[in-house]
């Protein structure tokens, strides 16, 4: 599986997208890229696309790994960003 010198951008964009995706009010829209992701490998798989079961597992895990990291930081990013907003809120009422 050789993504040559595009696959980083690639790779980039597809974590940008799970960023926007994980700001969103629901956290279901994050789940959207890894299970997309679960179902192609698994496809690739299927389809002797995929060298061996063990360069599936691998590639599942690190790729999951970098997917949930992303949603994990893009609700870290969205719940700072309503309290930011609520904390200016407290500030305008006070005064």
């Amino acid at each position: 599986m050789d993504f040559g010198a595009y696959g980083v951008f690639i790779v980039a964009g597809v974590l940008a997208v799970q960023f926007f995706l994980s700001t969103r009010n629901r956290a279901y829209w994050g789940a959207i890229l890894p299970v997309a992701y679960i179902v192609v490998l698994t496809w690739m798989l299927i389809s002797e696309r995929m060298e061996n079961a063990i360069a599936y597992v691998l590639y599942l895990l690190l790729g999951l790994l970098f997917l949930i990291a992303e949603w994990q930081s893009g609700r870290k990013y969205l719940y700072k960003k309503r309290k930011n907003e609520l904390d200016k809120m407290k500030t305008l009422d006070l005064k």
